[in-house]
């Protein structure tokens, strides 16, 4: 089974980001959610800045503040034109602040790079359907996944 994460920068980010940030390690993150999945998904990443992702927040949602990640489920209804059947199947898109990246990172008092990773992971569960915001349970069984996948990937605490 295949699974598809392309992982881009903003050309506002090019030549900003410390050489030693592995990228890599998002679309590892995001591979490691997603290996539970029974069909093939693809997720398309975006790291930018907190200007791009203020606007997507008050053109998509309506909140006019910058935000850590955002996730842009693909929802709709299914092509009607034919689709390879062993092709993987597109899950949505994640948008991540690569400023609020930095300020998370020092306020928890871990990497970046740990802090990357986090959001990558918690905006793929998003698009698998999984919501912290709908009530204590819903927020406890993502914060276990969340937990689990970092935990996988060696990142779980203080890296």
């Amino acid at each position: 089974m295949q699974h598809v994460v392309e992982v881009s920068l903003a050309e506002q980010l090019e030549g900003t980001l410390p050489p030693d940030l592995d990228l890599d390690l998002v679309e590892q993150a995001i591979l490691a959610v997603l290996a539970a999945e029974a069909q093939a998904l693809e997720v398309g990443v975006l790291i930018t800045d907190d200007a791009h992702i203020h606007t997507l927040n008050r053109d998509y949602r309506g909140v006019d503040a910058p935000t850590d990640v955002l996730s842009f489920a693909d929802d709709g209804p299914p092509a009607s034109f034919v689709v390879a059947g062993d092709g993987p199947r597109y899950l949505g898109d994640i948008a991540i602040s690569y400023q609020r990246v930095l300020a998370q990172a020092a306020e928890y008092g871990h990497s970046p790079a740990r802090e990357l990773v986090y959001l990558a992971v918690h905006g793929t569960l998003h698009l698998l359907g999984y919501d912290h915001e709908r009530g204590p349970e819903d927020a406890a069984t993502m914060r276990l996944r969340e937990e689990a996948i970092m935990a996988e990937l060696g990142l779980l605490r203080g890296a």
